[in-house]
């Protein structure tokens, strides 16, 4: 894909590869009801949100397979990557869960072998966590296959393009995680 053959942003014109895809069709229609609107962060956010959803869809497939939900993939992962145990504050901010949801979570994870908690010798109401093996191996079975989708999903875009996409993708996080208060890893 060259530069020209791209999809504009600009609310002006639908034009390039993309013209058929789902928001584009959105899009039309929008401007059929509200033709003075700048359409072209719908066309951005909208792509993003569409794409995510079916990247989502697909890539939970190995995960219903071993019975995991991708919340719970996500706390294993989060374990798995940091390579130390975390208390259920710090995974709640690892991977953007609320505290009851971490919580419930755990509960589950442990009740499966995945997890262990324990508690801290200084505060009683402090729980760390950590991955059995049986968790480590569940995660390290399961990252290379979700990889492997990820790479095929992505296989139509060539390495210059996925690095650009990568880096436009970064840029937008970072401002966003900046205004909305998110916080950084």
């Amino acid at each position: 894909m060259t530069a020209t053959d791209r999809p504009t942003a600009t609310g002006d014109d639908i034009t390039g590869p993309a013209r058929g895809d789902t928001v584009a069709g959105v899009v039309r229609q929008w401007r059929a009801v509200h033709p003075g609107l700048d359409t072209g962060p719908m066309e951005i956010i909208g792509r993003i949100n569409r794409c995510a959803a079916l990247l989502q869809q697909a890539e939970d497939a190995p995960l219903r397979r071993v019975g995991l939900s991708r919340p719970e993939f996500d706390l294993l992962g989060a374990l798995r990557r940091t390579g130390h145990e975390l208390t259920p504050g710090e995974l709640a901010r690892e991977t953007f869960s609320s505290g009851a949801a971490v919580t419930k979570r755990l509960k589950q994870l442990s009740e499966r072998g995945l997890v262990e908690r324990r508690g801290d010798t200084r505060d009683r109401r402090v729980a760390h966590v950590r991955l059995t093996d049986a968790g480590r191996g569940l995660v390290d079975s399961l990252l290379p296959e979700q990889l492997a989708y990820e790479t095929a999903a992505l296989s139509g875009l060539g390495s210059p393009e996925r690095g650009e996409l990568a880096g436009l993708l970064g840029e937008l996080l970072v401002q966003l995680e900046g205004r909305l208060g998110a916080p950084r890893p």
